[in-house]
């Protein structure tokens, strides 16, 4: 069985020079595929030795495009691989994970998909940096969905039909979730595969990046009813629910505001509970909770712009937070 890789990009800078880096050594084929860069993030790629292929940008581009584009591109060539690793550029690769991955698809035929660990490259750098690491932390074993980096047997690939170019967000979990349905397994396996560098994030790329992930709920779970169902039920309780409560219950009575700030309270003081349990320190538990709390106004938006944008027909455009 072999692997190709094939890695997806747009303006990520010396993040791309170091992922080709932890790449190409490992790799026997390597595709760029670059989503409209405007900085030398093309050049970088061919003078590394990568494939590179240019998305057309007259169509508006999305993670899921790029990957099919450089799928294609990795099929059309003289004996195509049997798996296709796709990863991110602003990823590295951790050094024997192509190995591990193959080793675990060809002992386990009706596998579809393994990934691994990842991690965020500077976790601590701000609190947005601890977000996103605690966000890659997941189990090993069985799984339903992860993110986009993920090794894919092509006979999986090719079942479901790759990536869907219009889900803007969260196209891993759509992706993975046909992948399911159509009876194949996935597993994350406990080695390394890559890490992350999100580089120092501010509060509104955080606020951007919450919106998007809220689209992604609305969108996947239309798509998928029985998926993000919780995900979907939060946001519209505490990201509309409540405030409009708040709002028009407080002409009624004073005593309504204060009722719906305490159940953002206890929502608060759950949701640190809960991370504590699962191994934060309970300073950041504290810190992550806030976020979590409040990420469900972003969250909202975001799927209430994905309603707006399927009830008027408008085209589905990435909404980008870097």
């Amino acid at each position: 069985m072999t692997v190709d890789v094939v890695l997806i990009g747009r303006n990520e800078g010396d993040r791309l020079v170091k992922s080709l880096a932890s790449v190409l050594p490992q790799a026997r084929r390597v595709v760029y595929v670059d989503s409209g860069s405007t900085d030398a993030s093309v050049a970088n790629a061919t003078k590394a030795g990568a494939e590179v292929v240019n998305l057309d940008m007259s169509v508006p581009f999305t993670a899921a495009r790029a990957r099919n584009a450089g799928y294609d591109a990795v099929m059309a060539q003289d004996e195509p691989p049997e798996a296709v690793q796709f990863l991110d550029g602003d990823c590295t690769m951790a050094e024997g994970w192509l190995e591990a991955g193959l080793a675990r698809l060809r002992a386990e035929p009706d596998l579809g998909l393994v990934t691994g660990v990842q991690a965020e490259l500077q976790r601590d750098l701000t609190i947005y940096n601890q977000l996103s690491d605690f966000e890659w932390k997941r189990p090993v074993g069985e799984i339903d969905a992860c993110g986009g980096n993920m090794m894919v047997r092509v006979s999986a690939f090719q079942t479901v039909g790759g990536f869907d170019p219009t889900v803007i967000a969260a196209e891993d979990d759509e992706f993975c979730t046909r992948l399911r349905k159509a009876g194949w397994r996935l597993i994350r396996i406990s080695e390394d595969m890559s890490l992350h560098d999100g580089g120092p994030l501010r509060f509104e790329q955080w606020w951007k990046r919450a919106e998007r992930t809220g689209h992604g709920f609305a969108q996947v779970g239309h798509l998928h009813p029985d998926y993000f169902v919780r995900e979907r039920q939060r946001g519209w309780v505490y990201g509309l629910g409540l405030p409009l409560l708040a709002i028009f219950g407080a002409a009624a009575s004073p005593a309504v505001p204060v009722l719906v700030l305490g159940v953002y309270g206890f929502s608060y003081l759950r949701t640190a509970k809960g991370l504590q349990a699962r191994g934060l320190p309970s300073h950041e538990a504290r810190m992550h909770a806030a976020f979590l709390t409040l990420s469900k106004f972003p969250n909202v938006i975001g799927m209430l712009r994905y309603h707006w944008r399927r009830l008027s027909h408008a085209q589905m455009r990435i909404i980008e937070y870097k």
